[in-house]
């Protein structure tokens, strides 16, 4: 049995940690807010380089499902999974199966499904020892994955920002930087294809790089060339923490809008990004479509009504630019406000029905 231990972390509700030796198990579980309802998020798994990575990472991915949630009128907390390993060397069934005792502790405050490094065929194996785990059925998953629903919210994110920047929502013609083609990112490029747009995509697996730029007529960049790619929308797919100081001073574009997540490196870089008229679309919003697709995997709507809140993107982000328009804000700004003032309205009405 895993060694769970609780950690204290003031910012949130709870945090702990397990380590399963036998079953060659170490990883972390944030819960953040759960003003809103049970707290949900995926599990991650990666080879961090110490558990004080892990917890920085895990800290700061449940915070940002907790603000995801809001901004998109799902009645969620935010929380998030750890697992320290490498999907490709360390992963196995007998610490998936172990992941699940752990998850079935926290006596359903927590609900997990797939993430980086984790896909559904893992989370069936979780699922054996907690029923506190999501994943679409085999038939749902084939038409409509998770990355491709997640793709679509940032295809209708970024035809918004565009129309915002340039005065047209038109994609022909539009040059796009990728950072990452992943599950999410190649889904993106192909959508993006679809409409018109020019594709400059970027990879570390050199060998699905060449691959999908040749079936997709894409150009290819390296990874540390691609933030002085000549385009209008640089698109960052992969991991967080990438827009700091030395890379938004070399960005030559006019949007940023991508599906990675905690894409700022620190608060203060929003402000960075406007002030040099950089149109950054919060990732918490442009990203949202896996998380509203966690409806349909629980059962409480169908794939169309999916569909059409994840196509509510384009407006909410609207809203948001044109708050940022008029009052001379920095959009992450606004989409802060907005979701903490609903938090912060969910919290008085708990406080009043007691």
């Amino acid at each position: 049995m895993a060694t769970i231990k609780k950690l204290n972390v003031p910012t949130h509700e709870e945090v702990i940690s397990f380590h399963d030796q036998e079953a060659g198990l170490t990883g972390i579980i944030a819960i953040h807010d759960t003003t809103l309802g049970l707290a949900l998020g995926g599990t991650r798994m990666m080879a961090y380089q110490s558990e004080e990575e892990a917890l920085t990472d895990v800290l700061r991915l449940s915070r940002g499902m907790t603000y995801k949630a809001a901004a998109a009128d799902l009645d969620f907390g935010g929380g998030k999974a750890v697992i320290i390993g490498d999907p490709n060397r360390h992963k196995s069934e007998k610490a998936l199966v172990a992941f699940g005792r752990v998850l079935e502790s926290l006596n359903g405050r927590f609900m997990t499904g797939e993430d980086v490094g984790t896909n559904s065929h893992d989370m069936r194996i979780v699922s054996r020892e907690t029923k506190y785990v999501i994943y679409p059925p085999e038939s749902v998953e084939a038409r409509l994955p998770t990355s491709y629903l997640t793709a679509l919210g940032v295809l209708r994110g970024i035809q918004i920002a565009v129309k915002e920047r340039y005065g047209s929502g038109s994609l022909s013609g539009i040059r796009a930087a990728i950072q990452g083609v992943g599950k999410v990112g190649y889904q993106l490029a192909r959508m993006l294809q679809a409409e018109g747009a020019e594709l400059i995509i970027t990879d570390t697996d050199h060998r699905r790089l060449s691959n999908i730029a040749e079936g997709l007529n894409a150009q290819t960049i390296t990874p540390g060339e691609i933030y002085e790619a000549e385009a209008e929308i640089f698109s960052p797919c992969a991991l967080g923490g990438i827009l700091g100081d030395e890379v938004i001073a070399k960005l030559k574009c006019g949007i940023v809008a991508g599906s990675a997540n905690n894409q700022l490196s620190d608060e203060r870089h929003g402000d960075e990004l406007f002030k040099r008229k950089i149109l950054y679309a919060p990732d918490y919003v442009i990203n949202s479509g896996g998380l509203i697709s966690a409806l349909h995997e629980m059962g409480r709507c169908d794939e169309a009504a999916v569909i059409a809140r994840i196509e509510e993107v384009y407006g909410r982000l609207g809203k948001i630019f044109e708050i940022s328009r008029q009052r001379n804000i920095p959009p992450d700004l606004v989409a802060d406000r907005l979701v903490e003032k609903r938090i912060e309205s969910a919290k008085r009405q708990k406080a009043a029905q007691r």
